[in-house]
């Protein structure tokens, strides 16, 4: 899920599934799909679907997601100061 929102916030304000699945690469369908329903339960991600054909599905941060992501970046941060 943490990658996720890193690709959220850092890349790509809004990302489209298929994109998002590239951009993760070794992820599976069903893996990918079940994280995104779970991050939307959480509010921390916003699904947005454009009523066209196909179907066009985006995902962003929510504002709940964004203000995760300080407490993200710290823990990143601690974790490459403290590389055994």
């Amino acid at each position: 899920k943490m990658i996720i929102l890193y690709w959220l916030a850092e890349y790509k304000p809004v990302i489209r599934y298929n994109e998002l699945k590239r951009c993760i690469g070794t992820i599976s369908h069903k893996t990918l799909s079940i994280n995104l329903k779970e991050l939307e339960s959480d509010k921390l991600i916003v699904r947005t679907e454009c009523p066209q054909i196909p179907p066009k599905v985006e995902y962003s941060l929510s504002e709940r997601g964004k203000s995760l992501i300080p407490v993200l970046n710290t823990m990143c941060e601690w974790g490459r100061k403290n590389r055994i």
